[in-house]
């Protein structure tokens, strides 16, 4: 892997900043920033917006020509590797070479067999230096959830949980809201604004009849709604049912009746995935979570954001399909109450510890901690 200097992880860093820019409504594609370099000073850039517009690279050019600006001679910082195909937009790498750049930095090369590879060699042809993999940690988890689809066939799965400090997410009473602040509640709202679905199970529903959309943040565009319900159960008055998509995962032989006449009825798909609702079966837990998984990648589900009860908390760690736990920690203590997750109990504890900390920051009044698997166990 080739080397580099300060200078290239600085411009990255920059191109990195600008794909935040789209992290509510690149999806299902990539986040991507670009940055041309001359002489020091960044003459222009961009960063992909929205699925059908033009990807990072165009942005930047666009803007090179309405300036004036030649980019001949000059370096292209890139956080994916330029795409090589034509689908909405048309090839990145070929509009690069037009430009008489000299040379393309990519933090990371592309997992669409689409591209994979084939954009850096579109610049190569065309006798342009090109080296990848500076800052790779940074720019995969930018787009986690796109690699996850493409190299594993699933969503990346982020599941939000909210608690005591001594673990309590709920009375047991069922009373729950609210034990974390506002503040915590909004940096909640920017994560589904992120997720490109959120999932819940019908027993939240019924307790908190949920609108499970975004409150709060600037954003054009509303996740998809996910309700794992395996007997139909939802109540077509059920405020989740009436603004947006929803898929409603379920096992049973037909759709609900009340589905044709309701009024957002175009908009709610209910899926069989029969018995992947149910879940809780030992021996098919595993199965029947992977394969609701793969049903929303194929709908081209990057990111799938999950707040749940602790039963369905329980059975997507069971399962082994939860990649990052985000935790917002209130400073108090509730005593007897509702934990995070239902568990089997072990009699032994693991040999090596399955979590690690990703990262941890102080939000108002409360903690938050991002878990990640650690996948050297």
């Amino acid at each position: 892997m080739a080397t580099f200097s300060p200078t290239d992880e600085h411009w990255m860093q920059q191109a990195l900043k600008l794909a935040w820019k789209g992290q509510y409504s690149t999806t299902p594609n990539p986040r991507v920033g670009c940055v041309f370099v001359r002489d020091g000073v960044v003459i222009a850039e961009g960063f992909h917006a929205k699925a059908g517009e033009g990807h990072a690279e165009v942005q930047a050019i666009a803007q090179a020509k309405a300036r004036g600006v030649c980019l001949k001679g000059s370096t292209a910082y890139v956080t994916l590797e330029p795409c090589a195909h034509q689908g909405r937009t048309g090839p990145c790498a070929e509009a690069l070479v037009a430009t008489g750049v000299q040379r393309v930095v990519a933090a990371v090369l592309d997992p669409n067999p689409l591209v994979a590879g084939k954009g850096m060699a579109i610049l190569q042809a065309a006798r342009i230096e090109t080296s990848h993999g500076v800052l790779v940690e940074q720019a995969r988890w930018i787009n986690r959830g796109f690699f996850s689809r493409m190299e594993r066939k699933r969503p990346w799965v982020r599941l939000k949980v909210a608690s005591s400090a001594d673990g309590i997410s709920a009375l047991n009473n069922g009373v729950s809201q609210w034990i974390t602040g506002e503040e915590a509640r909004l940096h909640g709202h920017h994560l589904r604004a992120q997720a490109c679905a959120v999932l819940s199970g019908i027993g939240t529903v019924k307790a908190d009849n949920p609108q499970l959309n975004v409150r709060g943040i600037d954003t054009e565009r509303q996740p998809l709604k996910v309700i794992v319900d395996s007997k139909l159960e939802i109540s077509p008055e059920a405020r989740l049912l009436q603004t947006g998509r929803v898929l409603i995962a379920h096992t049973e032989p037909q759709t609900p009746a009340w589905l044709p006449t309701h009024p957002n009825a175009a908009n709610i798909e209910a899926l069989n995935v029969a018995p992947v609702a149910a879940g809780l079966h030992a021996g098919k837990v595993k199965t029947d979570l992977l394969r609701l998984l793969q049903e929303l990648a194929q709908r081209g589900i990057n990111e799938l954001h999950l707040e749940a009860g602790f039963g369905l908390n329980g059975s997507f760690l069971q399962a082994g399909v939860v990649d990052e736990i985000v935790q917002y920690i209130a400073p108090r203590f509730l005593g007897p109450g509702q934990g995070l997750f239902r568990l089997p109990e072990l009699e032994i504890l693991p040999a090596y510890a399955s979590w690690a900390i990703h990262s941890f920051e102080q939000i108002g009044q409360d903690l938050r901690i991002t878990w990640v698997q650690n996948h050297q166990e």
